[in-house]
């Protein structure tokens, strides 16, 4: 849809030619500004207590059942894993502008983690299992059982989310000590020695230890940018993002906010900056994977609500991730592409493709408000709303992009 106004040798069109004989679609295989590595998929680990739905929900969002779900704990064993597109309503309205058949959303990877329990940082049920797959993961789903049902297993003995919620972190707090102190050891020497880049790992880490020591996960710890960095590498589980998923039963689903167990875990929330929170219906949206879209919307509509909490939790878990979309629009495809918030137009042109990046010479951009409200690109220049931007540019979620790029 987006053409390039100009001609310039040796320089390549947008290429979406190029794209499509190699497609990268939704993968980030380059460098990000700050020296990290960036994953070809993010990956969000469903956690929590056993028996609390974790493979019910993952049934749940990945549209399948290759998670068992049975009332005993550990049913899940090895980890589980499935790519779930985000909802994003944007994208029709671009095919029909675009007047394209073809529509390609965004997508997470989300893992259902083995059980935990108490004791889990010391080996106890699955846990060495457990805390070495959510190492692996960019955030944290938490399910919290916010029902009670005597059929249901509790392992605990009773519904407590606040309680449930604080052994899972405990044990993540655990590890993250252990593997700080053990950090400690081996680097104090060389901070000794003068090396610069130790002093400041040995200065954090001894900020981190008695942090932690009290019981106060990672992520809540004030850092600077430098520090933020460092804190990354260690890889620490309890540094991580986390939204809390409420599972609520069939009959509260439509008055969740007033269940007094999810009010419970919004007032947890408040107090943990670094936290969100997002009530669902696991067993509810996991009955529906057999249902047509129109029955499974008639069955939720009798229920009182528009949807089951899932769709909330993949957008919400795409944002805990720092993450935004922008879209290339063209008469074959409308996509929806991934990328980190404050990434800059050459590192988004690279996710396309890694010519992209290494040729970029400018991005032609308009942005999704302007041109769903203008309902053309012509009406979008017409209207002054298409722009050009250089290497310097900020991505902002909805931006419509078209890069143009050198082969020489």
């Amino acid at each position: 849809m987006l053409s390039s106004p100009v001609r310039r040798a040796p320089c390549d069109r947008i290429g979406f030619a190029l794209a499509r004989r190699r497609p990268r679609a939704f993968a980030i295989d380059r460098e990000a500004a700050d020296g990290e590595l960036a994953p070809s998929m993010l990956k969000a680990g469903i956690v929590g207590l056993p028996n609390v739905g974790k493979s019910t929900l993952f049934n749940a969002l990945t549209r399948s059942r290759k998670a068992e779900a049975a009332n005993y704990p550990f049913c899940t064993i090895n980890p589980n894993v499935g790519v779930v597109t985000v909802p994003d309503d944007r994208l029709e309205v671009l095919r029909k502008i675009t007047k394209t058949h073809v529509a390609i959303p965004a997508a997470i990877e989300f893992v259902d983690i083995a059980g935990l329990v108490a004791g889990a940082s010391k080996g106890e049920g699955l846990g060495n299992q457990f805390l070495g797959t959510i190492r692996e993961v960019d955030a944290i789903v938490h399910v919290v059982r916010c029902f009670v049902d005597p059929d249901v297993i509790h392992p605990m003995g009773s519904v407590g989310p606040v309680r449930d919620i604080e052994v899972v972190a405990t044990e993540l707090i655990l590890s993250d000590l252990e593997a700080v102190l053990k950090r400690i050891d081996k680097t104090q020497k060389k901070a000794k020695s003068g090396d610069k880049e130790a002093v400041a790992e040995i200065a954090l880490l001894e900020r981190l230890a008695p942090h932690l020591d009290a019981n106060r996960p990672a992520n809540i710890l004030s850092v600077n940018d430098e520090e933020a960095k460092l804190l990354r590498l260690f890889q620490l589980l309890s540094a991580k993002p986390v939204i809390y998923a409420c599972n609520v039963a069939e009959g509260d689903l439509a008055t969740a906010e007033q269940n007094p167990f999810v009010q419970v875990v919004a007032e947890f929330v408040r107090a943990h900056h670094d936290a969100a929170y997002v009530p669902i219906g696991a067993r509810i949206e996991a009955e529906l994977i057999d249902l047509a879209p129109d029955e499974a919307k008639a069955y939720l509509k009798d229920l009182g609500v528009e949807d089951s909490g899932v769709s909330s939790l993949i957008r919400a878990t795409y944002g805990l991730l720092g993450l935004l979309t922008f879209f290339t629009s063209n008469e074959n495809e409308v996509r929806a592409w991934t990328i980190r918030n404050g990434w800059k137009a050459p590192q988004a042109a690279g996710v396309i493709h890694t010519d992209f990046e290494r040729g970029f010479i400018k991005a032609e951009v308009v942005s999704y408000a302007d041109l769903a409200r203008l309902g053309s690109l012509a009406a979008a220049r017409e209207a002054g709303k298409y722009r050009l931007e250089g290497r310097e540019y900020a991505m902002r979620d909805g931006d419509v992009a078209h890069f143009r790029f050198s082969t020489a």
